[in-house]
């Protein structure tokens, strides 16, 4: 029967073992019925196998009977037996020949063209002949054109032959070194490595089996490697989720037994085996160590890996960097380069201690001090380490005067090292700890202009991306140092509005150059002067519309780079009392409307507050810009009998301003229906926006504005509700001071004082600012409480008494 070819086949041989040659009985022990393998005597002649017989021995002292011979039941005088060496010797001679007959019998059936029952009966009897042989200590079988037929097996179209086929071909070769050299001839590895992909699952697994006795000799291995796709189809089953644990534990063993060679465990490396690469950076020789550490900084490594790696050789690592080995150190510092670019990496490297030797490495000049492209990989590695998001405790890297080593490098180095070196700057300058720290150095040091310099770069996209970063960071705490620095002839202004305005998507550089600017001093005049000068606000106004209208796209950077935009254009905002270029740039590009849309930009706090305040300014320049229209002549009749004749009806005056007014000419909030826009703000939860939004509504209740117009407007919108009730809610003391000021100027009209007088809540809050705020806001809320009644008003009580 050829059985199933799923394995259900068995090769079970202990049955009676039929011979193609004919059996004697004298072969055959009376115990076992088997043909004899190491046949022994009885002193009454019989012959049994020896196991057999021992162990009916056994079985007569533990019963405590006198040893008998089995067939005879003749008591014997002894248990001893005598070996029957020339039975022996004949039954392996007819061993050998049945073999043989056997094999050439199985010889003739395989052939691809036969049938399949026909072919695996064949293959079943080499197996079973093979493990005959084997069990007999014979040897192996050495018959290589059955091999090589076998090997032909794996070509057919038959799953079952091809299964059986490799099953054959394992037991064959096992234990036999020759054998294993016959079937890596060819391409039979190459095929037993495709069947690890197109092969079913049992086929699969008797191909890795057949590989991993394959890989038991170190001359196979190579080759096994040399085949394209053995390693990663290998590497792949190892860690894949197969239910088959014996595909898994064979791949896995087949790759132990090939980590003896250095080239195959890079490769492994490459394919995400990083194990073995690992271990002989801890345990391989020196030469080895610098290998693999070389080669593992060339690994393209996943953030997970990173970490595994760190935690796994980190150490190893930073003691070959403090080494006083060259070559050592530059191994080490390639592959920690590699792995300190991640944020769980980095934290590793940290607790490991790399900071003190990689900084010693940095700043140290001396005898065995680093060279300068290995200074370059030190300051990227510690670049990657400061700018990682955690923020562990960075002020350290700022002590003993680091930070001018720092600056000191960067102004006698080389491009390459001067972007790291920066970078490391933007780390520090990112951490509130350590900013302190570095600006004060630089202050000091005077380095601001020459890092200003590098803003101007043009053939290193990196390092001016560094500097551009830096000095953002460093605008909050430097601004009016960074303006003086970039004003004048050196051309770092155009180079910031040149960045802003390229056609690109949007880039980081952008968004760094545009929150730069931003920082810098709004009523800064001169500055303002040389942006209208360089025609940077109209280039502003083109980003910011591209970005509100989707014509201009970026993905990480647009709101950051959207808020830094719109804050350099409300500082035109700033300059309308000394240059009358900023009142005729917003006209012409009608700013104005610009602001109000902005004020819609929900979930961009910082832009709408920008945007209110640049109303607020607009709104306060309202009153210069609005006019009384020129009246007609009188006519020659008015002129003779002026007493008779009428004033002229003018119709179309704003009901603020009392004159001619537009949004886009004199910017008035009134008639560019900003009001309910900047009131709808009034209830936002962050406090400067409301701050802000309510300042650009004050500015319709200035002095010279008719106050009552401007309340009523107010009114109007449903603003005064929202202004009380910011009023009440007391959230910050410039925010009161702001509502106080606005409530004192809508009490002036009486009728709504008469209402609000009944609000207990408006009183207190009144009550406690005239109490707790400051001078001028204690003044304003005494009369904002003489408005209703809480406070006498003794400059209406002293006339009438006179």
């Amino acid at each position: 029967m050829a059985g199933s070819w799923d394995g259900s086949q068995s090769d079970d041989s202990s049955h009676f073992e039929r011979g193609v040659d004919h059996i004697y009985e004298a072969f055959i022990c009376p115990l076992t019925k088997e043909v004899m393998h190491d046949p022994v005597t009885l002193e009454n002649g019989r012959t049994f196998e020896r196991e057999a017989i021992e162990k009916w021995f056994k079985e007569c002292s533990e019963n405590g009977k006198t040893p008998s011979c089995p067939i005879t039941s003749q008591t014997l005088s002894s248990a001893d037996v005598s070996p029957s060496i020339a039975l022996r010797n004949t039954i392996q001679e007819w061993r050998s020949r049945n073999d043989a007959a056997k094999l050439d019998i199985a010889r003739q059936a395989l052939f691809i063209g036969n049938e399949e029952s026909d072919v695996l009966q064949a293959l079943m009897h080499v197996r079973q002949i093979c493990r005959s042989i084997r069990s007999n200590r014979q040897g192996a079988v050495r018959n290589f054109q059955l091999i090589r037929m076998i090997i032909d097996m794996l070509k057919s179209n038959s799953h079952k032959v091809r299964y059986k086929a490799l099953q054959t071909l394992q037991v064959v070769v096992e234990g036999d070194e020759e054998s294993k050299e016959i079937l890596a001839e060819g391409d039979t590895v190459r095929t037993l490595v495709k069947f690890l992909s197109h092969e079913p699952t049992k086929g699969k697994e008797a191909a890795v089996s057949l590989l991993f006795e394959l890989s038991k000799s170190e001359a196979l291995c190579e080759k096994i490697g040399s085949v394209n796709g053995a390693l990663i189809l290998l590497v792949g089953l190892t860690s894949s989720n197969s239910v088959n644990v014996s595909i898994v534990d064979k791949a896995d063993r087949t790759l132990e037994n090939m980590e003896k060679s250095e080239e195959i465990v890079r490769q492994m490396a490459s394919y995400g085996r990083l194990q073995p690469l690992l271990g002989k950076i801890l345990e391989g020789s020196l030469e080895t160590k610098l290998s693999m550490a070389n080669f593992l900084g060339d690994l393209a490594l996943n953030n997970d890996t990173k970490v595994l790696v760190a935690q796994t050789v980190g150490s190893s690592l930073v003691d070959l960097m403090r080494s006083g080995d060259m070559p050592q150190r530059e191994a080490a510092l390639k592959a920690l380069n590699n792995i300190s670019s991640f944020e769980g990496s980095a934290l590793v490297l940290i607790g490991i201690g790399i900071l003190p030797p990689l900084i010693k490495d940095l700043f140290y000049i001396g005898p065995n001090n680093l060279p300068i492209r290995l200074k370059e990989v030190s300051a990227t590695i510690l670049a990657n380490i400061v700018n990682i998001g955690y923020d562990f405790d960075k002020a350290t890297l700022v002590s003993d005067n680091r930070v001018e080593s720092l600056l000191y490098l960067i102004s006698n180095t080389g491009p390459a090292i001067q972007c790291k070196l920066l970078e490391v700057l933007v780390g520090l300058t990112s951490c509130p700890k350590a900013v302190i720290h570095v600006v004060s150095a630089i202050k000091t040091s005077g380095a601001i202009i020459s890092l200003v310099q590098f803003v101007e770069v043009r053939e290193n996209d990196a390092l001016r991306l560094a500097s551009i970063k830096l000095l953002h960071n460093l605008s909050p705490f430097m601004s009016e140092e960074l303006a003086g620095a970039l004003s004048g002839t050196a051309g770092q202004l155009g180079s910031l509005v040149a960045i802003i305005s390229e056609k690109t998507p949007i880039s980081e550089e952008q968004a760094a150059a545009a929150g730069l600017l931003a920082e810098l001093p709004e009523r800064d005049l001169g500055l303002t002067r040389e942006l209208l000068g360089v025609g940077a606000f109209e280039k502003i106004i083109s980003k910011v519309n591209g970005i509100r209208h989707g014509e201009i796209k970026g993905m990480r950077f647009t709101m950051n780079f959207l808020e830094g935009l719109v804050r350099i254009l409300s500082r035109i905002t700033f300059a309308f009392n000394n240059e009358p270029r900023a009142v005729n740039f917003c006209r012409e590009y009608n700013v104005a409307s610009l602001f109000i849309n902005l004020l819609q930009s929900n979930g961009q706090d910082n832009i709408q507050m920008v945007s209110a305040m640049a109303l607020e300014n607009l709104s306060l320049e309202s009153v210069n810009l609005s006019q009384m229209p020129d009246l007609p002549p009188p006519s020659f009749c008015d002129s003779i009998f002026s007493c008779m004749s009428k004033p002229p009806v003018v119709t179309g005056l704003c009901r603020i301003h009392q004159g001619i007014c537009s949004l886009r000419e004199t910017f008035c909030l009134v008639e560019g229906e900003a009001v309910e826009k900047l009131v709808a703000l009034l209830d936002h939860e962050n406090d400067k926006v409301v701050e802000a939004s309510l300042a650009a509504l004050s500015s319709l209740l200035e002095d010279g504005l008719e106050v009552e117009k401007g309340v009523q407007i107010l009114d109007e919108a449903d603003g005064i509700r929202h202004i009380l009730s910011v009023l009440t809610e007391t959230r910050t003391e410039r925010l009161t001071r702001r509502a106080v000021w606005v409530v004192e100027r809508i009490l002036r009209i009486e009728q709504i004082a008469k209402e609000v007088a009944q609000e207990p809540n408006v009183s207190a809050a009144l009550v406690d600012a005239f109490q707790n705020g400051d001078f001028r806001t204690r003044q304003i809320a005494e009369n904002a409480l003489k408005h209703i009644d809480k406070i006498p008003n003794f400059s209406a009580i002293l006339p009438s008494m006179a």
